[in-house]
């Protein structure tokens, strides 16, 4: 070999351990997709400023809506997005794997509370023992979100029959949603927090982090009700409500049980690297789940999965993730 054809060798090997080294310490950049809850909204903008804070190349591009729908909208009209964020996680099992993703990580849960302001009808008498009297009002304007395309619409209803059965109330399902025209139904619950505040509405169920972000009025519920705690999973189980299945047509059954939110990185992710480095944020006790505590959303430290899921888990954030 001459030394002409070594030193040319020599800078090719050369350039190639930068490149690879370049691209290696690469920062994540382009487009990062998240389609979410509309529950997530809020926390999510703020998870947005300071992970753009950190990765200034990446721009990040969110849809809302609920659950279900955002899921289907993957599902069935093909839409392109990076992560999803469900407020129920059973939606991503039902609609986005195997085909779509492979695993489902579950990362907070939340609470089902009854909203109003200061100007509902009949809000200086409203309390944790009246409220679904209240409800019966047929001067009282009620409603909650859609059950086939959102979790809470689904869950609102699940809140009824269980108030029924812990209040041995007979009839009282029956006669909230007697007093409940089916134009009160919305398909987002953004839209009964607009509702509410523009005194078109006087009450709604809702989310605890969506009443504290929103500053609303709400009553606690008990525990039984609440949806909120998983010591009470077996109670909740009593509730079931028929929604819209996968397919034209079809239905399937939601069992009560507590609100868990869970999030997946899409199969086919166009930019999976920016991806992985959001979701590596969002599980950090420092970092998106601190974001949800202060924004009245109990993070689950560390977020878990299913054991035969956490194989499957990207290297980038396994270490944050505990398999059940």
């Amino acid at each position: 070999m001459t030394c002409r054809h070594f030193l040319c060798s020599l800078y090719m090997i050369i350039g190639l351990i930068f490149l690879s080294a370049t691209h290696a310490g690469a920062e994540p950049s382009g487009t990062l997709v998240i389609y979410h809850a509309g529950s997530l909204t809020v926390p999510l903008q703020a998870m947005t400023k300071e992970f753009q804070a950190r990765y200034p190349d990446v721009k990040i591009r969110t849809k809302a809506g609920g659950s279900t729908k955002m899921a289907r909208l993957i599902s069935e009209t093909g839409e392109q997005t990076d992560i999803m964020a469900s407020a129920d996680y059973v939606v991503i099992d039902k609609n986005l794997i195997p085909d779509f993703a492979s695993w489902n990580i579950q990362f907070a849960s939340n609470q089902i509370v009854l909203c109003y302001t200061k100007t509902s009808r009949m809000a200086e008498t409203i309390n944790q023992d009246n409220w679904y009297e209240i409800l019966q009002n047929k001067n009282v304007i009620w409603g909650h979100s859609d059950p086939d395309l959102d979790p809470c619409g689904y869950r609102s209803l699940m809140v009824l029959q269980l108030a029924e059965k812990f209040y041995a109330k007979n009839g009282l399902y029956a006669a909230c949603m007697q007093n409940r025209p089916p134009e009160n139904v919305r398909p987002k619950a953004k839209e009964l927090v607009a509702l509410l505040k523009h005194g078109e509405m006087d009450y709604a169920f809702e989310y605890l982090s969506v009443a504290v972000q929103h500053n609303l009025e709400y009553i606690a519920l008990d525990r039984h009700i609440n949806l909120g705690d998983v010591a009470m999973d077996n109670f909740y189980r009593q509730a079931r409500v028929t929604v819209t299945g996968k397919k034209t047509g079809t239905t399937l059954e939601r069992v009560g049980k507590s609100i868990t939110y869970g999030v997946t990185l899409l199969d086919k992710a166009p930019n999976r690297e920016a991806a992985e480095a959001f979701l590596s944020y969002l599980l950090d006790p420092a970092g998106g789940l601190e974001v949800l505590k202060k924004m009245g959303q109990p993070p689950f430290i560390p977020a878990r999965t299913r054991a035969t899921m956490f194989p499957r888990l990207p290297e980038t954030f396994r270490d944050q993730v505990v398999a059940q």
